[in-house]
């Protein structure tokens, strides 16, 4: 550790880092200013904005005049020398972001996800990246990381996605590498819903707070966990895996229960969407139906009622294990809590003294995107200042 301490490169790269960490935080500061607040050297502080400033990290944006005295010189982290990209692959859209070194959008494409095959999806996906970095006006070599966001958990020994019933044929054998190759860019590949998870914590509803949990209802049912402001997803990745709990409903699973989970099959949106046509409405999609009850149809009303006290027991089951400050609801039917909170809240006191606070969340369609980004973010620093210390 000794030597490691008196490298002269590390010790240069770490400043560079505490620099850049601020600059990235409080946006532009003079030298005198990041010396205050970092407690390096004037001296140190130069050399490393200098070295900063000639490989295009930081960039000189200002001067403020002392009046009288001499004129400072305003510095700031250069957000657009690398972009990265965030993907959210879902059974009917693919959304893809570029975001600059702040996080900030700077190209968005979604697309219909019609694939018919790993390798048209795959082709789908670059073609929207490259379409997002076109809208952003970015050469292609900037693109310094990328984390696409699926259903199911990656399995890096075999190189596939486990549990992703929603994707057929999605996750063969070498899927990274077709991703990697297909992007031209390093990149991860991680659970959706975690990564909604971090986008509730660094923008939503889990901002400020270091226990909860994201429950996301839509298509598939699945749970994000931040325990001590950190992603939990235990020891395989599995963790929020809550589709498979056990249905309240007395079923007699088939194959196709088993493989998409006994929750997820009644509380899903085709579960939603069984039980509205089980009442005799010829409704296509939950979206529908929960349109017909917002208009007051009283079957319509009676579905929603049942899926909020089943997504109720959920949050119950949720809280005596975790005991999160808040749930977070999302997802195409979660996030409708005008119409499923009461029947939520009716069924959480009739299970017992337990009475968690559940809240929709605000970030609609870019939940898994924004922590995507936030994900590729922080390898893209990593990989930058590894270079740097090379």
């Amino acid at each position: 550790m000794r030597g490691q301490l008196g490298n002269p490169r590390l010790l240069r790269v770490m400043n560079e880092r505490r620099l850049l960490d601020q600059l990235l935080e409080h946006g532009p500061a003079s030298r005198a200013d990041l010396a205050k607040v970092t407690g390096l050297s004037k001296p140190t502080v130069s050399a490393a904005l200098a070295g900063l400033e000639e490989d295009g990290l930081v960039h000189l944006v200002g001067e403020v005049s002392g009046r009288p005295g001499p004129v400072t010189s305003l510095y700031d982290m250069n957000a657009s020398a690398v972009h990265v990209a965030g993907v959210d692959i879902g059974r009917d859209w693919i959304r893809v972001a570029v975001a600059d070194l702040r996080g900030r959008f700077v190209g968005r494409r979604d697309g219909r996800n019609d694939a018919r095959s790993e390798d048209d999806l795959v082709g789908r996906v670059r073609d929207l990246v490259q379409a997002a970095g076109a809208e952003a006006d970015l050469e292609w070599a900037s693109l310094a990381y990328a984390v696409v966001g699926s259903p199911g958990v990656y399995d890096s020994d075999a190189g596939r996605l486990d549990l992703a019933a929603n994707l057929p044929g999605w996750g063969s054998p070498g899927l990274l590498d077709r991703l990697r190759a297909a992007l031209e860019t390093d990149l991860a590949i991680e659970n959706d819903i975690n990564l909604a998870a971090l986008g509730e914590h660094a923008y939503g509803e889990g901002k400020g707070r270091s226990h909860f949990a994201l429950v996301s209802v839509g298509t598939g049912v699945g749970m994000g966990i931040v325990i001590n402001g950190e992603l939990y997803s235990g020891a395989r990745g599995a963790a929020g895996e809550v589709s498979y709990l056990p249905a309240a409903e007395d079923l007699a699973p088939d194959q196709d229960a088993l493989a998409h989970g006994l929750t997820e099959t009644v509380a899903g949106a085709l579960g939603v969407v069984r039980e509205a046509r089980a009442a005799g409405l010829r409704l296509e999609t939950a979206k529908e139906v929960f349109g017909a009850a917002a208009a007051g149809d009283p079957a319509a009303l009676a579905v929603v009622e049942a899926e909020g006290r089943r997504i109720g027991g959920l949050v119950v089951a949720v809280a005596a294990v975790l005991d999160p400050e808040v749930v977070v609801l999302t997802g195409g039917v979660g996030r409708n809590l005008d119409l499923l909170g009461d029947s939520i809240a009716g069924r959480i006191a009739e299970l017992g003294p337990l009475r968690p606070t559940v809240v929709a969340s605000t970030l609609g369609d870019s939940g898994v995107l924004l922590g995507a980004v936030a994900r590729a973010l922080g390898r893209a620093w990593d990989v930058i200042f590894a270079t740097r210390r090379a």
